[in-house]
């Protein structure tokens, strides 16, 4: 008989919150496959935590969401970050962003674009799965871990809680 030995259960660790600002977005509305494509791109963010500290480079990329008809958005973000000593970070997160009951969704889009009340993230799922490179060194750490975040909806763009999987 073959005995399996397992480790304890994942550990998850704040690494660092990032908090991104896009206010240019443009749309692609119901495209030849029946979905919607957005692309919000990033003007300008910062992030820091225990891990890691520094800023999102502007320009340098956005999210490149396709909305599916029940109204989940399938997320692809790719753009560049700065840590404080000039290191460039190659960032890309895939993942979901669906509002939990029915309305969410519409109350999410008047508060980001019609200057609407907040919408609690208790209401809506957005977490995502990224992944980084970095040239060898101190921050070559990023792309030897699992990362997940899980990220809040504002109205001038998103800040995202990202975890290190251990």
């Amino acid at each position: 008989m073959m005995t399996t030995i397992f480790e304890p259960g994942p550990e998850f660790e704040l690494a660092f919150i990032c908090t991104l600002r896009f206010t240019r977005v443009q749309t692609i509305a119901d495209n030849a496959a029946g979905i919607t494509r957005s692309a919000a791109y990033v003007d300008a963010g910062q992030f820091e935590g225990p891990l890691l500290r520094g800023r999102a480079v502007p320009a340098s990329g956005g999210d490149y969401a396709t909305w599916r008809q029940d109204d989940t958005a399938s997320l692809d973000a790719r753009y560049m970050l700065e840590a404080e000593d000039g290191t460039l970070i190659y960032l890309q997160s895939r993942g979901f962003f669906w509002g939990r009951a029915p309305d969410v969704m519409d109350r999410l889009r008047r508060f980001a674009f019609q200057n609407g009340p907040a919408v609690p993230v208790a209401d809506y799922y957005f977490r995502t799965l990224t992944t980084f490179e970095t040239p060898r060194g101190k921050h070559d750490w990023l792309a030897r871990h699992v990362f997940v975040g899980l990220g809040e909806r504002r109205a001038d763009g998103n800040t995202i809680r990202y975890f290190k999987l251990d």
